[in-house]
């Protein structure tokens, strides 16, 4: 099958069919620079939404326990994948050597002064830092990023340069959003360490290099699963015409 008829067949694909957010949109072509995330959660949510994996719908995960909302874009970042590149660069940092990846997409907070009132979305956001956050023994970094172009934030360039009010802030949230009212046990989640913008690009790297090493190029496999399908078709008419003669 021809270059030229295979892109025209992912095209009309593209007309009949939504793409996948985690598998099927592109990170970006100046990643880790800027990237493309999808947006599952914004402030106004009382509900936490998350990705289903399997269909791409966006799910209600939870309620939220408590009154307090998430302060910025929340979601994560298309065609990564958090497991033993991510996790060795955890343990590196931290000691521990029983941390594990999450087995999810990279995650994603993004600052910007404008109200969206509304997740299932795709946005522009330029990297500038992150939480190293470990759940339940399994790393879970937050890449902190600003809306590309906001007319406050985009001077932003690191995240030295964001207020300690608001850090504070989404610390507060990532450490307590999963509490129950009322338990005292042990902590699930800490936060051991918050990063410049030059470790966020080498997160996100790694990412990607685990994403490809667990999913490899989805595109081509489809491809050539196309053309397998096509050539065989191909064959049979062959053989339903040679027959005839």
């Amino acid at each position: 099958m021809a270059k030229k008829e295979l892109d025209k067949l992912w095209e009309m694909i593209g007309l009949r069919y939504a793409s996948h957010p985690w598998h099927g949109v592109s990170i970006g072509e100046s990643a880790p620079d800027e990237v493309t995330v999808y947006v599952e959660v914004v402030p106004t949510d009382t509900v936490k939404y998350e990705i289903d994996k399997e269909t791409g719908f966006l799910k209600v995960d939870r309620p939220q326990k408590f009154s307090n909302y998430f302060p910025a874009l929340y979601g994560f970042i298309p065609q990564t994948y958090c497991w033993e590149n991510v996790a060795s660069l955890c343990r590196d940092k931290t000691g521990r050597k029983e941390i594990m990846g999450d087995g999810d997409p990279l995650d994603i907070c993004i600052l910007t002064e404008r109200n969206i009132d509304h997740g299932n979305l795709l946005v522009k956001a330029i990297p500038i830092g992150g939480f190293r956050m470990i759940d339940n023994g399994e790393a879970d970094d937050k890449i902190i990023a600003i809306l590309k172009n906001d007319e406050v934030y985009q001077h932003w360039r690191d995240v030295e340069y964001v207020p300690e009010t608001l850090i504070a802030r989404l610390k507060h949230y990532f450490l307590t959003y999963k509490d129950m009212p009322g338990s005292s046990g042990a902590k699930k989640t800490e936060i051991t360490h918050i990063y410049s913008r030059e470790e966020a690009h080498g997160v996100i790297r790694r990412s990607i290099e685990d994403y490809n090493d667990r999913f490899g190029d989805v595109e081509a496999k489809l491809t050539n699963a196309f053309r397998d399908v096509l050539d065989l078709e191909g064959i049979k008419r062959y053989l339903r015409t040679d027959k005839s003669k």
